[in-house]
């Protein structure tokens, strides 16, 4: 029995900020953001929006065509979680009028999380064939004013159905992880803005993408020739070519050049160049953008997977594309969403970046800004107000 992706859709924010403003503000060069880290454009949500708003979002496009009812289960990967109690999920289950014999619940292990979501939701499918499963990845990457990471920030959200009927990616049941107690990325509960050691975190990533490969390889008796693209976590896409050209020494292909190696990933590449880093969906989001905008004919073919999150988690997958799989993706929705976006100047991005809801829980209404059908509209009484727009 194939299972694995019926239906996938992302979503980010009308709004974005070039790095080549940030680039001025800073006093650098832009070219050691477009060239150095491999960024040109990232995605600002405004107060309106949240990880809420951004999955359920992504979501409702993804369940187009797609039987709700048979929806049994909600995974809701983020790091950027809104409540230490309720999983966000359950706003997005309201918002999109799911039915109630569904489970729920909210993942975290830094930008892996959504992995697990799909290999949990591929579990429960296999329990279930008649049954399917929403796995939805949404963050939004906070480094701080300033901060060394703040080019590499961003927003959105991706979500994925997993089925029986994988109209997309037929998933294949090995897989390869790897787990180490490091401090290479951490956000305290006290803290709006992550930390990171970020030489320590790409030295981290490439040893998780090591011994991943290695377990995956010996279960999976697969090896480099299998495989005819790779798509990476991409914090930046810089990380996505250091990481092909590490695996490419691992597995003995020393005779392969730049050329060769970008022919591997570009395509997947130009989707997070323009959006930034979705943390937990950077890997959905990487493998959207190869699907939709290479010209080679996929169908078939094995694209290898590598999941990563610090602190830290790695695991090395892959599946098998669809015939057909391009009708099954929204690609000039998704086109639409990068083109039409709104570029703010560096007075706009801060002032979205600075609004902070109020701590004492008291009434506040939040200015509506251009979101998609859903919105934060504000607080009260510590709860969190979301509407449906027309």
């Amino acid at each position: 029995m194939k299972i694995g992706i019926e239906a996938t859709s992302f979503y980010s924010s009308h709004y974005y900020l070039d790095l080549k403003t940030l680039a001025i503000q800073r006093g650098v060069e832009p070219e050691k953001f477009y060239h150095s880290i491999g960024q040109e454009k990232m995605a600002v949500p405004p107060p309106d929006e949240d990880v809420v708003t951004l999955a359920a979002n992504a979501a409702e496009q993804a369940l187009q065509g797609v039987d709700r009812e048979r929806i049994e289960a909600i995974f809701f990967a983020t790091e950027s979680g809104i409540d230490q109690s309720k999983a966000a999920g359950i706003y997005v289950h309201r918002l999109l009028d799911l039915q109630p014999h569904c489970r729920v619940v909210e993942l975290k292990q830094a930008c892996y999380s959504g992995t697990i979501g799909v290999q949990a939701a591929a579990a429960l499918v296999h329990r279930n064939p008649e049954s399917k499963a929403l796995v939805i990845t949404a963050d939004v990457a906070r480094y701080g004013l300033g901060s060394a990471g703040e080019s590499t920030q961003g927003a959105g959200a991706v979500a994925l159905v997993v089925s029986a009927n994988p109209k997309i990616l037929a998933l294949d049941p090995e897989a390869g992880y790897y787990t180490q107690d490091v401090m290479d990325f951490w956000r305290p509960n006290y803290r709006d803005e992550a930390l990171v050691d970020g030489k320590h975190s790409v030295r981290v990533y490439l040893r998780a993408l090591g011994a991943s490969w290695e377990q995956y390889s010996r279960r999976s008796g697969r090896t480099w020739p299998d495989f005819a693209r790779f798509c990476f976590h991409l914090p930046f896409t810089r990380m996505g070519e250091q990481a092909i050209r590490h695996l490419a020494k691992n597995c003995g292909q020393t005779d392969l050049g730049d050329k060769e190696l970008n022919a591997l990933i570009g395509d997947g590449l130009i989707y997070n160049r323009l959006v930034g880093n979705l943390y937990s969906g950077s890997l959905y989001l990487s493998l959207i953008s190869l699907l939709e905008n290479t010209q080679e004919n996929l169908e078939n073919k094995r694209i290898a997977l590598f999941s990563y999150g610090s602190g830290c988690v790695g695991e090395f997958f892959s599946g098998v594309v669809a015939p057909e799989y391009r009708q099954a993706l929204p690609i000039e929705r998704h086109r639409a969403l990068i083109r039409d976006r709104q570029e703010l100047d560096y007075t706009a991005y801060s002032r979205f970046y600075s609004y902070a809801l109020p701590t004492d829980g008291s009434t506040n209404k939040i200015p509506e800004n251009e979101t998609g059908r859903f919105r934060l509209s504000g607080l009260s009484q510590h709860q969190r107000i979301y509407e449906k727009r027309s």
